[in-house]
Order: C-alpha cells, then structure tokens, then sequence
C-alpha cells in the first residue's frame, strides 16, 4: 500500500511539473524565437560544379539574399548590419530575390539606397522583385533597387564575362501579380549558354526546368519560419510549397534550384529553427 502512495505521489509530482514547464517551455521558445532567432543570420555556403559553367568561372563567389522585409518589424540599422555581413563574404556577383520591403507592416523608403550602395560585387548585383514589393508599387520598389545600382530583371537578362567566357543571368517576373516569361527572358542566350535565374517564387522550378536554365535562385517561403523538428514547416505560400528550402537537384535535367530562408519575416515576427540566411555559393570542382 505504501509503495503504492509512493508510486501515485511520483506521478502527480512528474505531471505537476510538466504542466507547468510545458508552457514555460513554449514561452521560452515564443521569446527565443522573436527576439533571438529571428536576428541570428547564418552563413550558410553552397559548393556547386554546374556542368556547363565556363572554366574561367570556377571558384566564382555568388552570395544570395532575399526577403528582407523592411518595415515594422526589420529595421534599416538590420538592414545595414545585414549588408555588411553580405559584403564579408567577398562575393563576385550578388543576387537579391525580392520582397525588399514589407507590404503590410512596411514602406517603400528610399533612405535604404546608401546601405545597398555599400554593396559590391566584380560582376554585378542582380535582382528581382517580390509579391510584397508587387503590392508596394513595383516602379518604386525598382527605382530604390536601381539607384543601389541592382540590375533588376523582368523577363530579361544580361551577360557576364571573364576571359572570353560568358554566361548569362536572367530574371522573371513576379508570379502572383506580375506575368513571368521564361522564353522572353531568355532572348539571346545561346542554347549552350549556362544560364542563372533569378525568380522569387521558388515552385516556378517546374517551368525552369524545361528550359536551358542551370541554376535558379529563389526565395518567397521563408523556409516555413517556423519548423519542428521532426515535422518540417508549419505554414508556407503559395507558390513556396514544393520548394520550400535549401537545394533541390535534377541531375538528369542538369538543373538545381535553391530556396534562400530570407532575412526578414512576414505575418508574424517570429523565426524557429530557421535561421535568416545569407547564401554563398562557391562555383567550380566540388571535392
């Protein structure tokens, strides 16, 4: 009888306790993730050897980034720190993959124009606009991109070249409100061309793919923002579903496309397990 008080008390004690540290615990990773995880940008490097990349620019620095979401809840001072961190990383070629500034909690601030000028890069800075940037007005969201001297592409692209080489960068439209033309944007790429493309939604993959595109960079999802461990994200967008993170490969079509977490957040201003990410890819030999 007595063991069996013994046992009943342990039980009530374990249980006491775990009603009261499981809300503890979601609190705790509640605050963690707004006023931690969500400034804690990682680094994160991508080694890459697409097979029809010119020799000359192997060992090329690309450094992606993307969602920054200006506004209520990501600050220009984030924003300048976020730029110096990019700029660490001594890219040859920078890609922005759009929604610069927050529709809902945020506002096209031309004052951001010294801070991307800060940003430098041998071959270029290329970008391409968001859904929140669409919603903003996209005329200015590309005026503010431009005077940091971004080449914005909509449904077009440019050359790069080193050493007789080239490739081509390319860019769509935005998919929700804008019209994005693969076949437009590719005008002037030579079929043998290795082609980089830049679209903010990442599941537009499923076109890219079917043409002679290499390498998409997106971003739009997030990551989810908010994963468990086990589980995966709670919550993506529309158009961020199918490709939500990270890299994606297609060998047998010699195509990838990588999902860049982004820098900001949106709806709630909250990341778990899913760090703001700047993306450097490393071109050339894989070891």
């Amino acid at each position: 009888m007595a063991d069996s008080r013994l046992t009943r008390r342990t039980f009530l004690r374990k249980s006491l306790f775990a009603a009261g540290a499981l809300p503890m615990l979601l609190g705790a990773g509640g605050l963690y993730g707004v006023f931690g995880e969500r400034y804690w940008i990682q680094i994160q490097k991508i080694k890459l050897a697409p097979g029809r990349l010119p020799a000359a620019f192997h060992g090329m620095r690309v450094v992606q980034f993307s969602d920054t979401h200006l506004g209520k809840y990501y600050s220009v001072n984030r924003l300048a720190h976020m730029a110096e961190l990019v700029q660490r990383q001594k890219p040859d070629l920078i890609c922005f993959t759009g929604d610069l500034f927050d529709s809902q909690y945020g506002r096209v601030n031309p004052g951001i124009i010294p801070i991307l000028s800060r940003l430098k890069a041998e071959f270029g800075k290329f970008a391409v606009l968001g859904n929140h940037d669409m919603r903003l007005g996209a005329d200015s969201v590309r005026d503010v991109l431009e005077k940091a001297d971004f080449t914005v592409l909509v449904n077009g692209n440019r050359p790069v070249s080193k050493g007789g080489e080239r490739f081509r960068v390319a860019g769509v439209d935005e998919m929700i409100y804008g019209q994005p033309d693969l076949k437009k944007a590719l005008i002037g790429a030579r079929q043998e061309e290795f082609v980089l493309l830049l679209c903010h939604e990442p599941d537009f993959a499923d076109t890219a793919m079917k043409f002679s595109v290499d390498l998409q960079l997106s971003g739009h999802s997030h990551g989810g923002q908010i994963r468990i461990p086990g589980v995966g994200s709670l919550f993506t967008p529309e158009l961020g579903q199918k490709y939500s993170i990270g890299l994606y490969s297609f060998e047998e079509k010699g195509f990838h496309v990588y999902t860049n977490r982004g820098i900001g957040t949106t709806l709630f201003p909250i990341r778990l397990h899913c760090r703001p990410e700047i993306t450097v890819f490393e071109w050339g030999e894989v070891p």
